[in-house]
Formats: C-alpha cells, structure tokens, sequence
C-alpha cells in the first residue's frame, strides 16, 4: 500500500486496524472465515425452489424492473442506441404509465452525455463502466481519467472493474488503494466496484475481494463485468449478499450488491430476490441496495407482467427489443 493512501478513508474506524499496511489487510482477509462451498450451494439451490403467489409476483415483477440497469455496452453503440435504451429506462411500456421505470442505464464513458440528456429529470441514473472495462489492464492515470471524464459528463454511477492479477497474485494493498483512489475520482458519484467473479477461481477469493472492496470504500460490489464466462451464479451472489450483511451488522452502513450477467428471465430475477430476502434481509429489497445489471431481463419481465395482467401469454412481438 503507497504510503500516500494508507490512511483508512472510507474504511470505518471499527477497521482501521485491518487497513494499517499491506500486512494487517492480508492477516484480515485471510482471517475472514472460510466460504462451506457444499453449504452455500445448497441453500442457494434450496432457496431457489421457492414459490411466490400471483399477487406477490406482480410486487417481484415491479421490484426487479425498478432494480434494472438497463446497458448497453457494445463497440457498436451509437447515440441513436443510447436514445432508444433511454426512451425503454424512462417508460419500460409507454402504454402502462404505472410501470416503474428503471433504476439506471448503463454506458461506456464517451456515451454519458447523450445518456445524461435524454434521462433528465426522470429519476433514471446514469452509470458508466470506467478504469479500462472490461479487462482493467491499464495505468492508474488512465483509470483516473477515465472516471473523471464519465463524472464530468454527468454520470451518478460508475462501475469501475478491479485489477484481478493483482488481487490473485495476494497484492491486496494495490487494489485497495486503487479502488479508493477511484472512489476520490468519483466525487459525488456512486461507486460499483466489479469483483469479476468468475475470474477469482473460489468462494473464500469472493469474499476477500468483497470485503476489500467494502474497506476500500465501494458503495456496491458487483460480480461481473458480463464480459467472462461464469457472469453472475446465485451462490456467488450469496456470499456478496452475506458480505454486505455482516459489514451493515459491524458498522451499521448500508451498502449494495449488483450481480450482472446472464440472469434473462423473471424467474431468474425473483431468484435472486428471494436470496436478497433471506441472505441480506428485506431492508435490501431496494434499487439503492440491489441491482440487476442487464439488458435482456427487461423484456422478460414485462412479458411475464402481461401476462399476470391479462391471462395470457402477449409473446416478444408486444414489447421493444433491445
């Protein structure tokens, strides 16, 4: 740790201990206890069977699409494709005014002020990926930029990945200070700090890092870029969601978990909802505690709210594809 940012900003003083120096953070990480993967994949499995009534489904249904960061992050994407996911996050269905809008889209840098304008005044952030998305392969410098230049133009969230060769290779000071390092950069803006889990190999890796993150000062820990195969698993988001829980019981702060990838179906979502419940507590049942990081999960959901509604099954050709 840089002996310029060994200071325990963002880190409570309950911790302050645990982030003295590069030692002291890997006797805390290494001192969390141990992830009972068979344990975690059988409650995740378990809770998964769960059944909800109609009348609560249609509460899941609203919840998840308000809990939606609707994203589009493509080499191909135009302001035209900025405006048309913007006009869908404002109004999922423009004829059901009653549907919630999402919680926010989510974009790479140079497309946060087209984003900016067309979400003005609706409710909807706007996130941006930054620090060298997907791979963060890159210097701290062009990170920094990065961020400061999605903040400059408006954005109120960024997802920043951390340095995965880093944290592997047991350099966990370099990724703290890198990750608060980000969060200054960040200013007013929230910070989704990108663990890439399917990159950390096991579970005991998941919780270090989501413990790092939540020292460092992140104010959601997110599970994958969408970028890597296995994106987002529900015993994963078990160990993030029980992360959260735990740092709320020691320091009474609040703060969020974003799985992203490859969750595409209501059921999918009610899922991780019911986890949510049961692991973190229904206090994280809130689009400022919990999203979805998503772009085809939309559609699905209000697909299946037609059909809630109207008995039958309405099919893809009744609501907008992305």
């Amino acid at each position: 740790m840089a002996a310029s940012t060994t200071t325990t900003s963002g880190s409570p003083p309950e911790f302050a201990d645990a982030t003295r120096d590069e030692t002291s953070l890997r006797r805390f990480l290494h001192g969390l206890p141990g992830v009972d993967q068979v344990g975690v994949e059988q409650r995740a499995a378990g809770l998964a069977t769960r059944s909800i009534k109609k009348a609560s489904k249609m509460w899941a249904i609203d919840m998840a699409i308000s809990m939606v960061d609707l994203t589009t992050l493509e080499g191909a994407d135009t302001a035209g494709k900025v405006r048309t996911l913007c006009a869908k996050a404002r109004r999922p269905e423009p004829e059901r005014p009653e549907v919630p809008h999402v919680a926010a889209v989510c974009v790479y840098p140079d497309m946060v002020e087209t984003a900016v304008a067309e979400v003005a005044g609706t409710g909807v952030g706007v996130a941006s990926v930054a620090t060298a998305f997907p791979s963060g392969r890159s210097s701290l410098r062009i990170k920094i930029a990065d961020t400061e230049y999605a903040v400059e133009a408006g954005a109120t969230e960024i997802d920043m990945v951390i340095d995965r060769g880093a944290f592997l290779s047991g350099r966990y000071g370099q990724v703290f200070d890198e990750i608060q390092t980000i969060k200054r950069a960040c200013g007013d803006a929230h910070l989704k700090v990108i663990l890439e889990t399917g990159e950390l190999a096991t579970y005991d890796n998941v919780r270090r890092a989501s413990w790092l993150a939540l020292l460092a000062g992140g104010d959601f820990i997110k599970t994958s870029t969408g970028k890597v195969s296995p994106a987002a698993t529900l015993p994963v988001t078990h160990v993030m969601l029980q992360a959260v829980h735990d740092w709320h019981a020691v320091t009474g702060e609040l703060r969020g978990v974003k799985p992203a990838g490859g969750i595409r179906t209501t059921k999918d979502a009610i899922r991780y909802l019911v986890a949510v419940q049961e692991v973190a507590g229904p206090q994280w049942l809130d689009p400022h505690l919990f999203r979805f990081g998503a772009s085809s999960l939309l559609n699905d959901l209000l697909m299946q709210r037609r059909t809630q509604l109207d008995g039958f099954y309405s099919g893809p050709d009744y609501v907008t594809v992305d």
